[in-house]
């Protein structure tokens, strides 16, 4: 049986800070944003124009920055609407619902992303002879489809066990976006179960990638112990230092959000805004702008522009 929700309208509180910091917020946020977009965006063309982009690790960090441009669009717009006038911090019971399935489906895809990356360059690293059979176009399709159907998955279970239940009185949401912790603080009946669930639900697919993903290192650095050249394993280690630094901004918040039932501090909205907010700006500076091909590529791009304007030149 459905239970009713009488609640049509829920309201954000936002970023908990001073309102004298509402218009250098919003100044801020929209610039991170706005970067954001512009270097994923940039990534993207880059990966698509140059041929020599076209590899198993390039293709997956195409996916990463359309995840992030999408995660990130997922809530800061909305926080931003929270920082200009009372009217937006109010979301409808629907928009609620599709924002948690969204965040949610982006977030765990991002999740299993990291981890077949971590498994890619594990491939590359320890097996660089057999890597181009091992990672063909078709895997490289089977994993990323994969982890997309995965999060997909994953989300409609956190958004079923979250709006299952009755809202009938308060909806004013300690957050500023729609998440289940905040969401079931609300509901008209006992939730523990519902928290214990997402707990253990988020527990073990947070914990079993970032569990791979060691394994996949520990495996890696064995590896480039072995290398024989020092140019070698330092480019190697390049590499997978600045996936390892990805994604310690991407986990260490969300086990420090989602792992403890029952908190209601308002610390975890401040938190939330690393991996919401500042990991899909981090991605594409840390990981792939500093990577030398994709510099070369990008000035390239570069020239090939500054040579279409000079023809176009009277």
């Amino acid at each position: 049986m459905t239970n009713v929700s009488f609640v049509t309208t829920f309201f954000l509180t936002g970023l908990p800070h001073a309102p004298a910091l509402d218009t250098p917020l919003f100044g801020i946020f929209l610039v991170i944003y706005v970067l954001t977009l512009l270097g994923n965006l940039l990534i993207l063309l880059l990966i698509r124009v140059d041929s020599h982009l076209h590899t198993p690790m390039y293709y997956f960090l195409a996916n990463l920055s359309f995840i992030d441009m999408w995660f990130s669009t997922a809530t800061v717009p909305k926080m931003l609407m929270t920082l200009v006038s009372p009217e937006g911090r109010a979301i409808s019971f629907h928009s609620c619902i599709a924002q948690l399935y969204f965040f949610h489906v982006l977030a765990s895809s991002e999740c299993f992303l990291y981890t077949v990356m971590a498994y890619d360059r594990y491939l590359a690293i320890s097996y660089p002879l057999r890597y181009t059979s091992m990672m063909s176009g078709r895997t490289c399709a089977l994993l990323a489809t994969s982890t997309w159907l995965s999060g997909s998955l994953h989300s409609a279970v956190q958004t079923t066990l979250t709006f299952h239940l009755s809202y009938c009185g308060p909806n004013q949401i300690q957050h500023y976006f729609c998440d289940a912790p905040p969401i079931l603080k609300l509901a008209c009946a006992d939730t523990s179960a519902n928290e214990m669930v997402i707990f253990v639900n988020i527990g073990v697919v947070a914990s079993g990638c970032f569990v791979l993903i060691v394994l996949s290192y520990v495996s890696i650095v064995c590896s480039i112990l072995r290398i024989r050249t020092s140019e070698g394993r330092c480019r190697a280690s390049q590499t997978c230092a600045s996936h390892c630094i990805v994604v310690l901004c991407f986990f260490v918040p969300c086990v420090f959000i989602y792992l403890r039932p029952g908190s209601k501090d308002a610390v975890g909205g401040v938190v939330a805004v690393f991996y919401t907010v500042l990991t899909p700006l981090l991605n594409p500076v840390v990981y792939t702008l500093r990577n030398k091909e994709v510099q070369k590529a990008l000035l390239k791009l570069k020239d090939k522009v500054a040579y279409s304007q000079g023809k176009e030149t009277p």
